[in-house]
């Protein structure tokens, strides 16, 4: 087999056709879906089993369970599935991919889809010069898809060709009569040949070839088609490599979930191997394991017909013919029989250790520094495709991790309140405030950035709303924690001056502590479940603002009156107003983000 400079740069220029023509789909279907993109995917996930039927339809209609397994690590890093809703999902695929070895079975060749690549794209470019939007978006969208599927084509013209070259296998045959050293090494096969091609479904047809010429016999090419199920996953593990953690987690669940089946498999596979074979003849398909032995015995029988049967030379109709054609039918439909049995089995016991999954995955790809999980941006890493839709996604992800983080100060702040001043644990919790709201100023920085590298991108208009606000949210969670920090500082200008706190002050800045605090929470509920807020929760953090003015009010009130009676001296009270009036700050910095969640998010109340 030839293979010349030239076809290699053709493979990389494929490659980039491929990848360009996802990219431009995925924008155009998020710009055409908006944010429902976001309630039809947790619709889709909302138990295992959704998830799992999501993962077994979106496989068997794109035929690729490399494909769907990328797209899910994607959504993944993006935010938009977590990593138990994609382990579901990724069963499902491993399900759905056996729809294309049937179809192989069945018709013998791949439904071809690129041959509507151009009729899709003619009328796609009609589609680009609507009035609306969305149907622009539309059109985006089937463009993506036709380079897509036209990059796969081509991918498959200048790759090499080992399915059209079996004969490269031909040494195999030497390691076939080796026991289970031989299931061991055909299993390294089917693992290895998948990667470099990329499809499993490939692995299949160049199986079905090998058993054909009476190279291996049918427990073999089962154990070609079992290791074929753990090299599919290199795909979404490359994919992963540019991803957040919670990608690489998505990614190295689908090695694992493939693993361990294998594991299982391989460890009764002589009497599972033999149980398809069964099934497959006691549904009238004849027995696989025959096809073996007559094209050894026609080779040993009669080498010369044997020859002109492999260099296609046996007239039409042919006795000999008519029999191989049955038996490849017998083993084409035991091999997918074999591929199907497998995954239902292995989703059947697995789908119930979604959560065990979760917890495995989490401790075999752990953050790389016990700093991430407190401090570190945890979705905005980069995303896998250019989406800027889904981007937004992880951008409204990693504001609750900045508000709960900035929540935290509020905490620390009131303990700060009760800490002796001048001792070590004061300048402790002192120095941490300092060091949150120092990390508060880059985690906005940050944010903003990546929102106006999102806002470069191609947006819908609901999408340039949304960043619009966010940025605005991102803003007062920092003037949060600026107020924080302002507690620290008036505590140390108390400390200089000498001046005490009488309990009916600590008690009353405690009574503020709580509205803040509860004001704060519903803050950061309303962030997490901002797709789902209702009135009644934005009425809940009016009515508590209400309820810090009422007493900051009330307290500014009573001052002077309690100076005058001596309850404490005129320069605690200065410094008791200070925080009384840092506070109610603090909460008018928390509606402001409720009144930008309110206006951006208004069409999704209840």
């Amino acid at each position: 087999m030839d293979y010349s400079l030239l076809d290699f740069l053709g493979l990389l220029g494929a490659v980039g056709l491929f990848l360009y023509g996802m990219k431009v789909m995925s924008e155009g279907l998020q710009k055409a879906a908006g944010d429902r993109l976001r309630n039809i995917l947790g619709a889709m996930t909302r138990n295992r089993f959704s998830g799992l039927l999501t993962g077994i339809v979106i496989t068997a209609l794109i035929q690729s369970s490399s494909a769907s397994t990328v797209m899910v690590v994607s959504f993944v890093n993006a935010g938009l599935m977590t990593l138990g809703q994609s382990m579901a999902v990724i069963m499902g695929a491993n399900v759905g991919t056996t729809f294309t070895a049937w179809i192989i079975s069945i018709f013998g060749f791949k439904v071809n889809v690129s041959v509507m690549v151009l009729p899709l794209i003619a009328f796609a470019v009609v589609l680009l010069f609507m009035k609306k939007s969305r149907t622009r978006s539309c059109g985006e969208f089937l463009i993506g898809f036709a380079f897509l599927f036209m990059g796969l084509d081509m991918i498959s013209t200048y790759v090499p060709d080992l399915q059209s070259n079996p004969e490269m296998f031909a040494v195999l045959k030497e390691y076939s009569s080796m026991g289970i050293a031989s299931v061991l090494l055909f299993t390294l096969v089917g693992i290895v040949v998948t990667m470099v091609i990329q499809s499993s479904s490939a692995m299949f047809a160049i199986t079905l070839i090998m058993c054909s010429k009476g190279w291996i016999t049918f427990d073999l090419a089962c154990a070609l088609v079992l290791g074929s199920n753990i090299g599919t996953t290199i795909s979404p593990l490359l994919a992963s490599m540019s991803g957040n953690v919670a990608a690489k987690r998505a990614a190295m669940g689908h090695l694992l979930f493939n693993l361990l089946g294998t594991l299982w498999c391989l460890c009764c596979f002589i009497p599972f191997a033999d149980f398809n074979a069964w099934v497959t003849e006691r549904l009238g398909m004849g027995n696989p394991n025959e096809l073996y032995t007559f094209v050894n015995g026609l080779e040993q029988s009669n080498p010369e017909q044997y020859n002109h049967l492999f260099d296609n030379s046996l007239p039409a109709g042919h006795d000999v013919l008519t029999r191989i054609a049955t038996l490849q039918l017998s083993v084409s439909f035991g091999l997918s029989m074999f591929h199907t049995i497998f995954n239902l089995v292995n989703v059947s016991i697995m789908i119930w250790l979604t959560g065990l999954y979760v917890k495995i995955v989490k401790r075999l790809v752990p953050n790389a520094h016990k700093e991430d999980e407190e401090f570190n941006l945890k979705f905005i890493k980069g995303g896998l495709v250019g989406a800027s839709e889904l981007n937004l996604a992880q951008a409204e992800k990693e504001i609750v991790v900045y508000a709960q983080r900035v929540g935290r100060m509020v905490d620390m702040g009131q303990q700060l309140i009760h800490t002796e001043e001048g001792g070590e644990e004061f300048n402790r919790l002192l120095s941490r405030l300092e060091k949150y709201e120092d990390i508060s100023d880059r985690m906005e920085l940050e944010i903003a950035n990546y929102l106006y590298r999102c806002s470069e991108g191609r947006l819908s208009n609901e999408g340039k709303l949304r960043v619009a606000a966010m940025l605005g949210i991102i803003s007062e969670i920092e003037s949060i924690a600026d107020s924080c920090l302002g507690i620290g500082k008036i505590l140390l200008r108390k400390t200089q001056s000498g001046a005490e706190f009488t309990k009916e002050i600590y008690d009353n800045v405690d009574s503020l502590y709580v509205y803040v605090k509860e004001a704060m929470h519903l803050m950061l509920a309303e962030l997490e479940n901002v797709e789902n807020i209702s009135e009644k929760e934005l009425i809940q953090s009016y009515n508590k603002e209400r309820e810090i003015n009422n007493m900051r009010n009330a307290l500014r009130t009573a001052n002077p009156e309690n100076i005058n009676s001596k309850r404490y001296s005129y320069q605690a009270g200065i410094y008791y107003m200070d925080i009384i009036s840092d506070l109610e700050r603090t909460g008018d910095y928390i509606i402001n983000v409720v009144d930008s969640i309110r206006e951006q998010f208004r069409r999704h109340m209840a």
